[in-house]
């Protein structure tokens, strides 16, 4: 399914204010209700909207402090690669993995309360985790900016 500018103009509303009611969602983008919910419907349906979340402030919940781990895996085998994300899945710590090109195989953003708790998770997962010849961490002076809203 292609997406039209209707349905685009929900999506950058949604991603915005996703706990707005139909009626004001509807008002918003220019539609009527009951056509505004079937777009909205359809759109889920297709996987376009994939989940509803709020989003919480780290540092108020004690969680300041974010960092960049790069890992290089000892080899690129599937099965080191796949050993690898399922172990790193289950750190609590862990916000986001992503696989790279370049000079690191992987990525990590990791948050944690200060450094010494970093050094926790460091040698409580992060040094456990298998596969790995070498990890290099980065700590986030400060965050630039930040959002979740894809340019849809």
């Amino acid at each position: 399914m292609s997406l039209d500018e209707t349905d685009r103009r929900i999506l950058r509303v949604l991603q915005q204010k996703g706990r707005m009611s139909n009626a004001d969602l509807s008002e918003a983008v220019h539609l009527s209700a009951s056509a505004c919910h079937r777009r909205v419907q359809r759109l889920e349906a297709e996987g376009f909207i994939r989940d509803y979340v709020a989003l919480l402030n780290a540092r108020k919940l004690g969680f300041p402090t974010t960092v960049f781990v790069e890992i290089k895996l000892q080899a690129q085998a599937d099965e080191v690669l796949e050993a690898f994300e399922k172990a790193v899945a289950r750190v609590p710590d862990v916000l986001e993995c992503h696989l790279m090109a370049g000079t690191a195989d992987y990525i990590l953003k990791v948050v944690a309360e200060d450094t010494e708790d970093f050094a926790r998770i460091h040698r409580q997962y992060l040094t456990r985790l298998p596969g790995v010849a070498q990890m290099q961490s980065s700590f986030a002076l400060r965050t630039v900016f930040k959002t979740t809203a894809l340019p849809v």
